[in-house]
C-alpha cells in the first residue's frame, strides 16, 4: 500500500501519541511520543524535521524525526517507528532517507547520528541502507523493554570527513576501537600513536563526599555561568539537568539524568574534564542511587588527560565519533566512554556484521579493564 509523507503539524500529536503507544505502550523513554508540551515545541520552535506518512484514507501509519541542536551542525535520527500492520514493505527506509534528505538540504548540518536498538538487525540494516556508518556499540544504555544495548552510527554531508584533524596521540586502551573504525568508516588511524598504561584510580573511600543537586532550571543558569563561552559547551543535543559538585570544591559535573531511560549523561565538568580524578568512584555511585545503572560522557579524542582519568576510573572506550566538530575549517574526533552498574548480557542482542568489529573492541577494552591479565593467570 503506498503511503504519503508530509511534515509533522500541531493537529497531529494526538496520533503520534497513539501510534507510539501502539509500538511501545508504556515502554518508550523518549518525550517526543509522549510528552504533548515537548512534541509540541518539536514541531514549532525550528528545531526539528519531523515526517509523518500516512495511508490514503489518512491513518497515520509512521513518523520519523531529526532533532537539531543550534550551533553544533549535528543532528540526531529519533522516533522512527511504523505501525506493526505496515511493517516489511520499506516504510522505515523511505521514511529515514526522506527525514535525512530533508536535514542536510537545508545545509546546516555536518553530520546527523542515531542510537540504534540492537535487539533485532532490521534498524540497524535501515540506517546502513541510508548512508549511515558504524560507530560503536553502547551496553546496557537505554531501558526501554528491560535494559538495552544501543548502537551509534552517523551519516556524513559531503566532503566532512575529509578535513579531518589529525590526532598525535591516544591512550593505549583505545586502539582496538580504533582498529574496529579503521575496518567500519574506512578512517585511517594508523599514524596515531599509542600511549602506555593508564594510572589506577584513587578508591571511592578516599574521595570527598559527592552531593547531587537536581534543580533543572538552577542547574542550566550554573551551567551558563560556569561556561559562558558557546565553544566550551559541546555535547550535543544534551541540556544538564542535575549538578555533582565535589565536596571539597574541587569540582562541578553537569549531567543530564534520566531515570525513567536508567541513563545519565556527563555533560561537562568545571574547571576541566580531567578534575574529577579520583572522584569517579563516588560519583558513580550518586549516580547509580539516582536511578541511572548507565553513565556515559564525551571526550575529544585528542584530549589524553580526560581520557585517561575516565578509563583508569571503569570507563570503557564505547564508540568514535569522526569529524564530529567543527573548528573553523577542520572537524575533531570525538570517542564516547560509558560504564554500567549492570550485569552486561549480550546473549539477547543481534549485531550485524558491520557492528561485530565493535563488539570485538569493547570485549577487549572491558576485559583489559575489569579482568587484567595477570589477575586472569592466577
Amino acid at each position: 500500500m503506498s503511503v504519503v509523507l508530509s511534515r509533522a503539524a500541531v493537529q497531529d500529536i494526538a496520533e503520534l501519541r497513539q501510534l507510539y503507544f501502539e509500538v511501545y505502550a508504556h515502554g518508550y523513554p523518549v518525550p517526543l511520543g509522549s510528552d504533548p508540551a515537548v512534541m509540541r515545541r518539536l514541531i514549532t520552535d525550528g528545531t526539528a524535521h519531523w515526517l509523518t506518512a500516512r495511508t490514503p484514507g489518512g491513518d497515520l501509519v509512521g513518523s520519523a524525526v531529526v532533532q537539531t541542536d543550534r550551533g553544533s551542525r549535528i543532528g540526531k535520527l529519533v522516533g522512527l517507528v511504523v505501525h506493526p500492520g505496515h511493517r516489511g514493505g520499506g516504510l522505515a527506509s523511505r521514511l529515514t532517507g526522506a527525514v535525512c534528505d530533508e536535514a542536510f538540504g537545508t545545509g546546516r548540518l555536518d553530520s546527523v547520528y542515531a542510537t540504534v536498538r540492537v535487539v533485532t538487525e532490521g534498524p540497524q540494516h535501515v540506517v546502513v541502507r541510508n548512508g549511515f556508518r558504524p560507530l560503536g556499540l553502547m551496553p546496557n544504555a537505554v531501558e526501554v523493554e528491560g535494559c538495552e544495548s544501543l548502537a551509534l552510527f552517523a551519516r556524513y554531508a559531503e566532503g566532512v570527513l575529509d578535513r579531518r584533524a589529525c590526532v598525535e596521540y591516544v591512550p593505549e586502551r583505545l586502539s582496538s576501537l580504533l582498529s574496529a573504525a579503521s575496518a567500519g568508516i574506512g578512517i585511517d588511524y594508523t599514524g596515531t600513536g599509542l600511549v602506555p598504561g593508564c594510572g589506577a584510580a584513587r578508591s571511592a573511600a578516599d574521595a570527598a563526599p559527592i552531593e547531587l543537586i537536581v534543580a533543572p532550571a538552577f542547574v542550566r543558569r550554573r551551567f551558563l555561568e560556569r561556561f559562558p563561552d558557546a565553544g566550551d559547551r559541546f555535547f550535543p543535543l544534551h541540556t544538564p539537568n542535575a549538578l555533582l559538585v565535589g565536596g571539597d570544591g574541587g569540582f562541578e559535573a553537569y549531567a543530564d539524568l534520566d531515570p525513567v531511560a536508567g541513563s545519565c549523561a556527563l555533560v561537562a565538568v568545571h574547571p576541566r574534564p580531567a578534575a574529577v580524578a579520583g572522584a569517579l568512584e563516588a560519583l558513580m555511585t550518586v549516580v547509580t542511587r539516582a536511578g541511572a545503572d548507565y553513565a556515559e560522557t564525551l571526550l575529544p579524542l585528542a584530549d589524553t588527560e580526560a581520557l585517561e582519568v575516565f578509563l583508569a576510573s571503569g570507563f570503557v572506550p564505547s564508540a568514535v565519533y569522526p569529524a564530529m566538530r567543527r573548528l573553523d575549517d577542520r572537524f575533531h574526533d570525538y570517542v564516547v566512554l560509558s560504564r554500567t552498574s549492570r550485569q552486561i548480557d549480550f546473549r539477547g542482542t543481534a549485531v550485524s556484521p558491520l557492528l561485530q568489529p565493535y563488539l570485538s573492541a569493547y570485549l577487549s577494552a572491558w576485559t583489559a579493564t575489569y579482568l587484567p591479565l595477570h589477575e586472569v593467570s592466577r
